[in-house]
């Protein structure tokens, strides 16, 4: 089996869970039934970058927020799984559309209703708190917690490993 820095080698997709992975384990309930979620701008730039770069980026959550969907919209995704009652059928949707391999897609996700999915994706990553079963599936675990930069984590190295991150002169 390859490691981890081989692997990034393969991808050309991403696919992530919302909550836990883009958010913190935080919800706040308001008043008239939304859910108020906060999200790391970090993240968004990653996963708006590696998108003008030609990656293909997907969102496959249990969840059902209309905010949460608009947000993905801005940032440039058009594949967004919402209320997803099984993330396996949703993810081979999205390489079979695509003609994509498992290999070539990293997963990004958090908790038990990822496992599956995390079980078949080429390069199955996590956040810094995620599940125990998760990580024990994870090839990478960042190093950073859910909402606070593990999206970028992932967009950034398989990005820099492919030669495709913005280079500044020092």
């Amino acid at each position: 089996m390859a490691n981890f820095k081989e692997d990034l080698r393969n991808i050309k997709a991403f696919v992530f869970d919302v909550d836990g992975v883009f958010t913190d384990e935080k919800i706040y309930l308001v008043p008239g039934g939304e859910f108020v979620r906060a999200v790391n701008i970090k993240d968004g730039y990653a996963v708006n970058y590696a998108l003008k770069q030609g990656y293909i980026i997907g969102i496959i959550s249990g969840g059902d927020s209309q905010a949460i969907k608009k947000r993905f919209q801005y940032l440039g995704i058009t594949d967004i799984y919402m209320d997803s009652k099984d993330k396996i059928n949703d993810f081979e949707d999205f390489y079979f559309k695509y003609g994509l391999k498992p290999e070539e897609i990293l997963y990004m996700g958090d908790d038990l209703p990822d496992y599956e999915v995390m079980k078949v994706a080429g390069l199955p990553t996590c956040p810094a708190d995620a599940a125990e079963e998760i990580k024990s599936v994870s090839k990478y675990i960042s190093t950073f917690p859910g909402g606070k930069g593990c999206v970028r984590d992932v967009i950034e190295q398989v990005l820099r490993l492919q030669g495709r991150w913005p280079k500044f002169d020092e």
